[in-house]
């Protein structure tokens, strides 16, 4: 068991702001004119769709097949008919299109038929699969699937549930926390379970503490041995590789995951979704979100997966003032492109901001290499260094230095005195890592396509050599053997060596030199008088067309005796 708390390097206390919403609890969104459900929930996966327009759908029906390993199904929020499926603006900072199903709901929410799985008799791969089919995927904001990660059954000893929800403003985790504990540890008790662990501790920040005792009270009531435990208020303590080091003390290394080194982590969100998938055969088709910011009404909301944010911010009712919406928090998040865009698996929060309540960021000033930037970077990495060389496109030197380590957590950007975006900076880096690798991957392939293509018809060229010489010299070899001589050259290097060119022109020679020998007159002493005489005939006329004498009358015999010579004065025939 756990006796002791660990701390890790960096860290920063920004204002948390939870208690704006913290006190709201869950209330059901109403139904959307129309749901917008990407087909790519994640970076990593996509699905592919297999409903039309104009189909009727009922909640909870597959409307999308996992492609991949890393893919998961995707589900309709609700009941209704397919209008559209085309590419929708998805959420994310680059504005970016992706292909969604569009589904004007019916008003009936209707389900389909559903019923608990029994995972117990069913098996661990059998569960796994049926976790791919609901579509589960880590509701911390990664979206990772969850039928991957619970990994082999073997090799994990430690399962850590991931309540702290350090970044501020968002306080879904926290509602959940309060609201259905019991939910959250029976999906707890399952990937317990799946991924063969023998311990289970649940992390929860210590500026929780409702949500504490609800999940030790429910511990309690189940008889689990499950130690629920309090960590430091400090950002970002919810970070997996963070939180793994103050529970259990152990420290990932670089480019290493803590699966490597026997322990896992799950959302306690996650967990509760597992829970629903099992006990009641309900795909993944909502999630809580935080509506928080700028609003005379900040609160916490279940919200079906693809409703637009125009559409569930009047529940919040933002304020005149707000110039901005954030997706996420505001360490973590981004400003959204626009408010058409739908609500995915990712999506905890919607911040309304204004010029007061989050101002912009002042003018970068040039870096002073104060190093502060160092001092708060809980990845250990060296900010300022990073920040050069990402500046510089130098993204070789980047990766020396561990660029792909960041967890763009902006802890460094917070701390910067001269108000740089460095995660910005980073995440430039990294986005022109991929696309060349990307770029380098196309290369690769079109170059061996180019290879086996040169490779491909030098073979047919080689094949085709190969044949017109064996072919040559079996009629050299035919040839020789209907004069009775050896065949020349029989014995000379294998055919496939010949130069095809000189294997044409020989098999022309042959041909020439077959056809010559048909054309000569053969020995007729064996042969009777009338074949004879047949054959003098046809010797007859092909002179006569030759011009040399005219042919002779049908059953005359020609001679070689030549014909008397015409004299003066000679009758002509």
């Amino acid at each position: 068991m756990i006796t002791r708390l660990f701390k890790f390097h960096g860290g920063i206390k920004p204002d948390a702001h939870k208690h704006e919403s913290a006190g709201a609890p869950i209330q059901r969104a109403p139904l959307p004119s129309r749901l917008i459900v990407p087909l790519r929930q994640s970076t990593r996966a996509t699905a592919r769709c297999i409903v039309e327009v104009g189909q009727q759908v009922l909640k909870g029906q597959r409307i999308g097949e996992p492609e991949g390993f890393l893919g998961t199904a995707v589900h309709a929020p609700t009941s209704g008919t397919v209008i559209d499926f085309g590419r929708y603006t998805m959420a994310h900072a680059s504005g970016l299109e992706t292909r969604c199903v569009v589904i004007q709901p019916d008003g009936e929410d209707r389900w389909i038929e559903h019923a608990p799985f029994d995972a117990e008799a069913a098996g661990r791969e059998a569960t796994l699969a049926w976790l791919r089919d609901c579509g589960l995927v880590g509701l911390g904001g990664a979206t990772f699937p969850s039928h991957v990660k619970l990994g082999k059954g073997s090799g994990v000893d430690t399962l850590i549930l991931n309540g702290a929800e350090c970044e501020p403003w968002i306080t879904c985790d926290d509602r959940l926390m309060r609201e259905r504990a019991d939910g959250i540890l029976a999906g707890a008790r399952i990937l317990y379970r799946l991924i063969g662990a023998r311990e289970l501790v649940i992390g929860i920040e210590d500026n929780k503490p409702e949500a504490i005792e609800a999940m030790r009270a429910a511990a309690q009531r189940a008889g689990d041995a499950v130690r629920i435990q309090p960590v430091p208020a400090l950002y970002p303590a919810g970070g997996e590789k963070q939180l793994i080091r103050v529970l259990t003390g152990i420290e990932i290394p670089y480019g290493k995951l803590g699966a490597d080194y026997g322990v896992q982590c799950f959302n306690v969100g996650t967990a509760h979704a597992v829970y629903r998938a099992i006990a009641h055969g309900e795909p993944l088709v909502s999630r809580i979100v935080t509506l928080t910011g700028n609003v005379a009404r900040p609160g916490n909301w279940e919200v079906l997966i693809g409703t637009p944010i125009d559409e569930l911010l009047p529940l919040a009712e933002p304020r005149p003032d707000t110039n901005r919406y954030l997706m996420g928090g505001p360490m973590m998040g981004f400003a959204l492109p626009r408010l058409d865009v739908p609500v995915v698996k990712g999506s905890n929060c919607i911040i309304s901001a204004s010029p007061t309540l989050l101002p912009p960021p002042p003018p970068e000033q040039p870096c002073i290499r104060c190093t502060e930037c160092a001092k708060a970077c809980p990845a250990e990495l060296q900010p300022f260094e990073l920040y050069w060389f990402s500046r510089s496109k130098n993204f070789g030197k980047a990766q020396e230095y561990h660029l792909f380590d960041c967890i763009e957590c902006g802890c460094c950007a917070y701390v910067c005195p001269s108000h740089i975006p460095l995660v910005d900076y980073y995440r430039f880096a990294k986005s022109e890592i991929w696309a060349r690798e990307r770029d380098k991957a196309a290369a690769d392939q079109a170059r061996e396509r180019f290879e086996f293509r040169n490779y491909r018809q030098e073979r047919e060229k080689e094949e085709k050599a190969a044949k017109l010489a064996a072919k040559a010299a079996e009629t050299r070899a035919k040839l020789s053997s209907e004069a009775g001589e050896p065949a020349a050259g029989a014995a000379a290097a294998p055919a496939e060596t010949e130069d095809p060119k000189k294997a044409l022109i020989a098999a022309a020679l042959a041909r020439a030199q077959a056809q010559k020998a048909e054309s000569q007159p053969r020995n007729t002493d064996n042969l009777s008088p009338e074949t004879q005489a047949e054959i003098a005939q046809i010797e007859a006329r092909r002179k006569a067309q030759a011009g040399d004498t005219p042919p002779p009358a049908d059953g005359a015999v020609a001679t070689d005796t030549p014909a008397p010579a015409e004299t003066e004065g000679s009758p002509r025939p």
